[in-house]
């Protein structure tokens, strides 16, 4: 089991790839680690931040994806109606664009620090964008 720190501010928190249920888009995921990138409040997902990706293809397409994803199940949307990006959900979640719904592969899960999702919602809310920062452990 590949386990990752993320690094938001002053919050760490503890991740495990699933690799089980979303193979490619975990192992296309670690070749670009460390990974570090600004994380905004979503527009449209409710309470969740997220990483614009722009045109990034990792080419995995859809695996193990969900619209609803829990605070700490962290997606990486592959692209097609809206832009790449990676979801990281805080709260009540519905994963969507201006389009609509979307569905996104839940690559990682956060098993240590949920209790700070909450804390690192707000701050992006109401303080801006984030610095973040994946590694590998």
């Amino acid at each position: 089991m590949t386990v990752l720190k993320i690094r938001i501010a002053s919050f760490e928190f503890t991740a495990y790839m699933e690799e089980e249920y979303a193979p490619r888009t975990c192992a296309q995921f670690r070749t670009l680690l460390p990974y570090s990138q600004k994380l905004i409040q979503a527009r449209w997902s409710g309470e969740s931040c997220w990483i614009p990706l722009g045109d990034l293809s990792l080419d995995v397409g859809f695996e193990n994806a969900t619209s609803y994803p829990a605070p700490g199940e962290i997606l990486f949307y592959p692209g097609g109606y809206s832009e790449t990006e990676i979801l990281f959900p805080y709260g009540a979640t519905r994963f969507a664009s201006k389009l609509g719904q979307l569905a996104g592969n839940h690559f990682l899960t956060i098993i240590e620090g949920r209790e700070h999702l909450q804390d690192v919602g707000h701050l992006v809310l109401w303080h801006g964008a984030q610095d973040i920062l994946f590694e590998e452990e």
